[in-house]
């Protein structure tokens, strides 16, 4: 019995390893194409795989043709505003939905949850509008302006609120609470766990945004790291090794990031029952 439980343990220790090998096998490669010459990027010979001399011109040629500094700042900027935003007000919006009795509740959680069923491309349109008429595109706010309150952060911290102890508003209304104190004090520390699993995802989305940025930012100098890689990708289309420097170059951020939180990442995500 206990031989068959240890080759058990065994093949699933081998399952995992070549699970973890397969899952860090693209980053390994984009890392060694990045330092090697194009025709090694292009060879079909399957067994280039180690470039034959490290290639630092490419990253000194995508640092040369782009502020990397610049679009770290905006990235990181638009991910930590949106981060506060979505936090702050779907938090108010879930204790509304889940604890206060207000006409049009259910119907307004309705509209909520139809715009978590509808694609957001939907949004993208009305959207541009309303940026393009304030006169703020090609700024930090433009970038943050989808992301000022989540739907899904909304039904999110909904559950969690609805499964606190209704015990716990009614103790702080005898200490002579009101609804912003109760709120504030007493049930947003208890949910702390779903606002780490937001702000998690929340951050992650904002970093992996495409498609708005390069809509309402057209300047370089408002650009984010996914819409400056897509330009490079569209400049260099052959040189894969200096794409490859590009990508690189920005993705260590995050990688760092997770390395770092990397115990409240597996928490945040536990917790939500959700997936990256």
């Amino acid at each position: 019995m206990r031989k068959k439980k240890s080759r058990a343990k065994i093949i699933l220790h081998i399952v995992l390893i070549l699970g973890a090998i397969l899952m860090v096998l693209p980053f390994v490669w984009m890392v060694l194409t990045s330092f090697k010459t194009v025709s090694e990027s292009t060879s079909m010979n399957p067994f280039v795989f180690f470039p034959k001399s490290l290639k630092w011109e490419n990253y000194k040629t995508v640092i040369e043709q782009n502020d990397f500094l610049k679009l770290y700042f905006n990235t990181f900027a638009m991910m930590i505003l949106r981060v506060v935003c979505a936090v702050l007000f779907s938090a108010m919006a879930a204790y509304a939905f889940a604890r206060l009795e207000f006409p049009g509740r259910n119907l307004l959680f309705g509209l909520v949850l139809f715009q978590m069923m509808v694609p957001v491309q939907i949004f993208i349109v009305p959207q541009y509008l309303m940026v393009d008429r304030l006169g703020l595109r090609n700024t930090i706010f433009a970038l943050v302006f989808p992301g000022f309150v989540s739907a899904f952060g909304t039904f999110l911290l909904r559950q969690f609120f609805m499964g606190l102890p209704k015990e716990l508003e009614e103790a702080a209304r005898l200490d002579g609470c009101n609804i912003g104190q109760t709120f504030y004090k007493v049930m947003l520390p208890l949910t702390r766990s779903g606002l780490l699993a937001l702000a998690i995802f929340t951050a992650l989305f904002s970093f992996k945004d495409l498609m708005w940025p390069m809509i309402v930012n057209t300047n370089s100098e408002a650009a984010t790291l996914s819409s400056a890689l897509a330009k490079i990708s569209s400049a260099y289309s052959v040189n894969y090794p200096q794409l490859m420097a590009a990508a690189v170059l920005a993705i260590w951020p995050m990688m760092l990031l997770y390395i770092i939180f990397q115990k409240q990442f597996i928490q945040g995500i536990a917790t939500s029952g959700g997936k990256l």
